[in-house]
């Protein structure tokens, strides 16, 4: 079966300019529109020119795609529709610090697997984290399998959109928040590496790990030790050992 309609039946989505236009009007929360290609007419580029405005995610792509999705008239426009609502990551951090608490976070770069999506976020809202924070493209829709895997905790647990993720991590640097990334690429095991304080952990894609550009941003590095034969854990399995790790020392520091 297409991976991209299981992907929809996964999500809450509409489809057709004006619905669309409709939604968010409402003020829906709105995951991503698929636009696509080549339409000019004057309700596309309205839309357009509305998401731009609200900073709304959206891609264009070809025609044979949304046809791939359904089967109904979609107009050349699918929207999906957030299950959740997200937090502003600026009011996260005012509300840590206001609460005499360091702020403890986890950046996500490109993790695209829905099921480890919300694992991640599970295992964040078990551990105390603040917010899960995440670039506005690239990474795994909040849809239904998501929130099934996360078993509630993305319903609880703050989960904040960035449109730039560098300068949001320049953002948290000048905050006083030491960025840490967790990468096979350093001699520092995350028992040696220190976690406690304002700290954001970043998590990158299985295939190829952390942006380049944002491992350029980190004040420090942590890796989890492999002593088997294979080389790498699953992304949402590390985001619980480094987690753990951080709840410990920060435990003990208090």
């Amino acid at each position: 079966m297409n991976n991209s309609k299981n992907e929809l039946q996964g999500n809450n989505f509409i489809f057709g300019t004006r619905a669309i236009l409709e939604a968010i009007e409402a003020g829906k929360e709105i995951e991503k529109v698929l636009i696509q290609k080549g339409l000019k007419n004057e309700l596309i580029k309205g839309l357009i020119s509305k998401m731009k405005g609200l900073k709304i995610p959206f891609s264009q792509v070809p025609q044979e795609k949304l046809n791939r999705l359904t089967r109904k008239n979609h107009q050349g426009a699918i929207c999906y529709i957030s299950p959740i609502h997200y937090s502003s990551l600026g009011n996260v951090i005012e509300t840590s610090y206001s609460k005499g608490k360091d702020p403890f976070l986890v950046i996500l770069d490109r993790i695209t697997d829905v099921r480890n999506f919300g694992a991640v976020a599970r295992t964040m809202e078990c551990a105390g984290a603040d917010a899960l924070v995440l670039q506005s493209k690239g990474n795994a829709l909040v849809g239904g399998d998501a929130m099934k895997t996360s078993s509630g905790a993305l319903n609880i647990l703050p989960v904040c959109r960035e449109e730039n993720l560098k300068e949001t991590l320049k953002s948290l640097k000048a905050q006083g928040i030491r960025i840490i990334g967790c990468t096979e690429k350093t001699d520092q095991l995350i028992y040696d590496a220190d976690l406690s304080g304002p700290i954001a952990i970043i998590m990158g894609s299985e295939e190829d790990g952390i942006s380049q550009e944002y491992l350029k941003l980190c004040d420090s590095f942590a890796k989890i030790p492999i002593n088997g034969k294979i080389e790498s854990l699953n992304v949402s399995v590390s985001t619980g050992i480094i987690l753990y790790e951080a709840l410990r020392q920060r435990t003990n520091s208090k």
